[in-house]
C-alpha cells in the first residue's frame, strides 16, 4: 500500500500556492472586466475565477457586465454560476440595474437564470418600476409573468404604474392596468398615474389612464388640477383631452395667477382657445396674485414687481403670438384694454419679440407713441436689448411713425438708449431710421 509522504508544511504550501492561483483567476477576471474584455473575462471564469468576486467599491461582475451594457459578458457570468441576486454596496441587485440601463436582452437574461423580480433596494425600488421606466414592455411582461408584485410602491409612495407612466412607456401602462394596477392610487407628493403621464407629455399616455378610469377630481400639491398640470408642462394634448372628458373650473387661478386661457394664449394654442372659450371662459378674464414665494436672495434682495390683472389678449401679445391675438379678438378679448401699469396691446406687443404680432397690435392700436404713466413708448421697451427680429420689429415701428426722440418720464430717449446700449443694436437701429428718414 502507498503512503503519504508530505508532512503538514507540505500541505500548508499546497494550499497556499492553491489559494494564490485563485486568487490569480480572480485578479485576471478583474482586470479583464475593467478592460472591457469579453474574451478574457470568459478565458479567465474557464481558469477557474470566481464570478461573485468583488471589484472595487464592493461592486460585482455582474453588475460590472450590465453597466457595460455587454450582453456576452453578461451570460458568461451566469453560465458560471454567478448569483444574479447578489446586491452591492448599495443594494442594488443585477435585475435592478439591469432594467434600469433598459437592455432587454439582458433583463431577460437575469429573469431566465432565476433572479429575484421583487428583491427591492433600500429606496423600496422594485426591478418592475425601473424596467416600467426605462426599459421594454416585454420585460415588464417577463417580470409580471414570473410573479412580480404589480402594486409595490417605493419610499415615495410610487407604483411601478407610475414609474411607466413618467415616461410615457405604454405598453408596460397596458400590462400593468392589465395586471390590476390601481389607477388612481397616490403618492406622498400627492400624485397620481395620472398626473405622472401628463408630465411624460406622451398624449396617448394620458388617454389610457383616462380610459382606464383615472380620477378626475384629484388635486395635486397646491391643490393643482390634472388640467392645470396639463398646462404647467405645456401639455397642449393631453388639456384637451381632459377638457372633453371632465368638468374643470376655467375660473380658477393657478398658483401664477393664471387661468387657463391665459396658457393657451401664451402658448399660441389655437383649438385650446377655441375649446376653452366654447366651455365657458372669459376671453377678457385677467391675472390675479400669484401665490409663488420668491427667494429674493437671488434677486438681490429685490422681488419682481407684481403683475396687474392682465388679460389673455395682452399675454398673447407678450408672448408674439400673433394668431393667438387675431382668434381671441375673434372669440371677443378688448382690444382696448389697458393694463393698471399703463400697458396697452402695442406695448404689450413690443415686448414680445415678434414683428408680426406687432404689426398686427398696431391694426388694432394704431397710434405706435402710445405711453405708459413712465413715459415709455414701444420703441423704448425695444431698443435695450437684442434679438433676432429686432430689426423687422424697428422697420413695422419706423414705418408707422414712432419718434425716436420721444422723452421717458427720466428724460431717455430711444435713440439716447441706443448710443449707450449695444453696438449691434445700434447698427441694426441706424440702419432702419436712416433708410425711413
Amino acid at each position: 500500500m502507498f503512503k503519504c509522504r508530505m508532512g503538514l508544511g507540505g500541505l500548508a504550501a499546497l494550499a497556499l500556492a492553491s489559494g494564490a492561483a485563485a486568487q490569480s483567476d480572480d485578479d485576471a477576471l478583474v482586470r479583464a472586466i475593467s478592460a472591457a474584455d469579453t474574451g478574457a473575462v470568459i478565458d479567465a471564469l474557464a481558469a477557474g475565477a470566481d464570478p461573485d468576486a468583488a471589484l472595487a467599491y464592493g461592486e460585482r461582475p455582474l453588475l460590472r457586465a450590465i453597466e457595460l451594457q455587454d450582453l456576452g459578458m453578461v451570460t458568461a457570468l451566469l453560465q458560471a454560476q454567478a448569483n444574479p441576486d447578489l446586491a452591492d454596496v448599495n443594494g442594488l441587485t443585477a435585475l435592478a440595474l439591469a432594467c434600469e440601463r433598459g437592455d432587454e436582452t439582458i433583463v431577460l437574461a437575469l429573469l431566465d437564470a432565476g433572479a429575484d423580480v421583487n428583491f427591492t433596494a433600500p429606496d423600496g425600488v422594485a426591478p418592475l418600476a425601473l424596467c416600467a421606466r426605462f426599459s421594454t414592455g416585454t420585460s415588464v411582461l417577463r417580470l409580471l409573468d414570473a410573479g412580480a408584485r404589480v402594486d409595490t410602491v417605493d419610499t415615495r409612495g410610487q407604483s411601478a404604474l407610475m414609474w411607466a407612466a413618467s415616461s410615457g412607456n405604454l405598453v408596460a401602462m397596458r400590462a400593468l392596468i392589465d395586471a390590476g394596477a390601481q389607477v388612481n392610487r397616490v403618492s406622498k407628493a400627492a400624485f397620481t398615474p395620472l398626473f405622472f403621464a401628463i408630465t411624460s407629455k406622451d398624449a396617448q399616455a394620458t388617454n389610457m389612464l383616462l380610459d382606464a378610469g383615472a380620477n378626475l377630481e384629484h388635486r395635486g400639491p397646491e391643490n393643482t388640477s390634472a388640467l392645470q398640470l396639463a398646462l404647467y408642462q405645456e401639455n397642449i394634448a393631453a388639456a384637451q383631452m381632459l377638457l372633453a372628458r371632465g368638468r374643470f373650473d376655467l375660473a380658477k387661478h393657478d398658483r401664477n395667477g393664471e387661468l387657463p386661457l391665459h396658457v393657451a394664449a401664451k402658448l399660441g394654442a389655437i383649438p385650446l382657445l377655441e375649446q376653452l372659450v366654447e366651455l365657458g371662459a372669459d376671453p377678457n378674464g385677467t391675472t390675479g396674485a400669484a401665490r409663488i414665494t420668491w427667494v429674493t436672495e437671488a434677486n438681490f434682495g429685490v422681488p419682481p414687481p407684481p403683475v396687474p390683472p392682465t388679460p389673455p389678449l395682452l399675454l398673447a401679445a407678450k408672448s408674439g403670438q400673433p394668431d393667438a391675438m387675431q382668434k381671441l379678438i375673434e372669440l371677443g378679448a378688448d382690444p382696448a384694454f389697458i393694463a393698471k401699469d399703463g400697458t396697452n396691446i402695442v406695448l404689450a406687443a413690443a415686448e414680445g419679440e415678434s414683428a408680426k404680432a406687432l404689426a398686427y397690435a398696431l391694426t388694432l392700436a394704431p397710434d405706435a407713441n402710445f405711453t405708459d404713466p413712465q413715459g415709455q413708448a414701444a420703441l423704448h421697451r425695444i431698443v435695450w436689448r437684442e434679438f433676432a427680429d429686432l430689426e423687422s420689429m424697428l422697420s413695422v415701428l419706423a414705418a408707422r411713425g414712432a419718434n425716436p426722440q420721444l422723452a421717458n418720464a427720466r428724460g431717455v430717449t430711444p435713440e439716447q438708449m441706443v448710443a449707450g446700449g449695444l453696438s449691434s443694436v445700434r447698427q441694426i437701429y441706424e440702419r432702419v431710421f436712416s433708410q425711413t428718414s
